[in-house]
């Protein structure tokens, strides 16, 4: 009676699986699944924390500094006394001490420091974003070049069904004498081109599903129709004025600058002196203390020109730092436009198969009616087949150059993120840590960042 309750269960199972549609995957859930799986993401985050930690580092420069000392030697001492008796004395003398130290001025070296630190988190932020983009464009290359290379197969095959088809009815005509051998050897030998085209095609698929795991994680299942492609601009010169203001390069660039500009004030700032209050408690073997607070005045008179060279390599620095945010916006301006006319020429080269489809499909239908009145060959329909089956493979090539062109646009633009394209997800905030560690927080605090860490690991 179970044995048979369970059989009905795994009978209506299979109907309602077998009935129920199986869910196409979606351009959307490609670009979700890459932005979770990727490890480039997820290995320029750990970068980004790195160079926060930069900031709370240069912060706890501003603080004192306390360290316990323990030292021990074993040696000899003489001791002269007021009645003229030497008393000499060996063994182990132990000293420990606390020491504390706490800069009180330096010209802002350390607060020129921790701002540095800041521009660079912040650059650090928009290379992180171009990570995004570039993780992100490779999504849609993947699931595009997918789709593609399946149309390709499905053209291939139908190829490969319609010229069996010919060799057929020209086997045919050719037992009752109206071909001859060598018409049915055209044939075949098309039959032969096809069935490696048509390898060639599936070989090329394997290849784009391979891609499409690298980008996303999985390999690819049921592609839907990609949507229609988000708005851009519309005009170049509108493309490029929004690239030069948001593509993180630039803004990295800027960053970079930013940060220059400090060190260079803190290469001056190093030529002057440091003011610091000190104190100590030291008790030795015999419990003799020695306590003392001071402050300590700190001015290098010589130091073999290594500040000037220093002052000198940060202005050099900031020189380049200026040259390159300058080649920076060179490069934006010229990827914007590059893939603008790569927009043109997809969409010239749509409409140009399109007509090539609709000449290619008459001279078919006509090359084919004519052969069946004996006026054209078995070649001569093999050909305007073949030119046919070209023109419709050439459009859905443009289509997808298109297609991929259109967010290449985005990407050159700054664009190409998770929020500028709605994906409804959460996303990597790189302010979470940040703010956990830029005041320089002591083991105490230390729950709180393993529950930011643990978060971090959870996205």
């Amino acid at each position: 009676m179970l044995k048979t309750a369970r059989n009905l269960v795994l009978t209506a199972s299979l109907i309602v699986g077998a009935v129920l549609p199986v869910r196409a995957e979606t351009l959307a859930d490609a670009l979700i699944a890459a932005y979770r799986n990727s490890n480039l993401l997820e290995q320029n985050q750990a970068i980004l924390r790195a160079a926060d930690e930069d900031v709370a580092q240069a912060v706890a420069s501003l603080r004192p500094v306390v360290a316990f000392i323990a030292d021990g030697q074993f040696g000899y001492s003489q001791t002269l006394l007021d009645s003229g008796i030497s008393v000499s004395n060996d063994g182990l003398f132990a000293n420990y001490s606390v020491t504390a130290q706490m800069t009180l001025f330096d010209f802002g070296r350390t607060q020129l420091a921790i701002e540095a630190a800041k521009e660079i988190v912040l650059a650090t932020r928009e290379a992180l974003i171009a990570i995004e983009q570039q993780v992100l464009l490779a999504a849609v290359s993947a699931f595009v070049d997918v789709r593609l290379q399946q149309e390709i197969v499905s053209l291939r095959e139908n190829n490969v069904r319609v010229i069996t088809e010919q060799l057929r009815a020209a086997q045919d005509r050719f037992e009752v004498g109206e071909i001859t051998r060598t018409d049915v050897a055209q044939a075949e030998a098309r039959l032969a081109e096809a069935r490696a085209n048509l390898v060639v095609a599936q070989g090329d698929l394997a290849i784009a599903r391979e891609s499409y795991r690298a980008a996303t994680g999985n390999y690819p299942g049921v592609l839907s129709a990609p949507p229609a492609p988000p708005r851009t601009a519309a005009t170049l010169d509108a493309a490029r004025s929004v690239a030069l203001r948001t593509h993180p390069s630039i803004r990295q660039a800027q960053r970079e600058v930013q940060a220059a500009e400090l060190n260079v004030a803190r290469a001056r700032a190093n030529m002057k002196p440091t003011i610091a209050a000190q104190a100590q408690l030291s008790v030795d073997q015999d419990n003799l203390q020695e306590n003392g607070v001071g402050i300590n005045f700190n001015q290098t008179i010589y130091s073999g020109g290594a500040l000037s060279s220093a002052l000198r390599q940060a202005m050099a620095n900031r020189d380049a730092s200026f040259a390159g945010l300058k080649q920076r916006g060179v490069e934006v301006a010229e990827a914007v436009g590059i893939v603008w006319s790569n927009l043109d020429v997809a969409d010239a080269s749509i409409a140009a198969t399109e007509q090539q489809i609709s000449a290619a499909q008459i001279a078919f239908d006509g090359v084919r009616e004519e052969a069946s009145l004996g006026a054209r060959t078995t070649l001569d329909v093999l050909d305007a087949e073949q030119d046919l089956l070209d023109a419709r493979a050439s459009r859905l090539s443009a289509v997808a150059q298109r297609y991929i062109a259109i967010y290449q646009l985005l990407a050159s633009m700054g664009l190409l993120t998770v929020d500028h394209l709605a994906l409804g997800i959460p996303t990597y905030d790189p302010a979470a840590y940040y703010n956990a560690v830029r005041r320089a927080p002591t083991s105490i605090q230390g729950r709180k960042l393993d529950r930011i860490m643990k978060s971090i690991g959870s996205n």
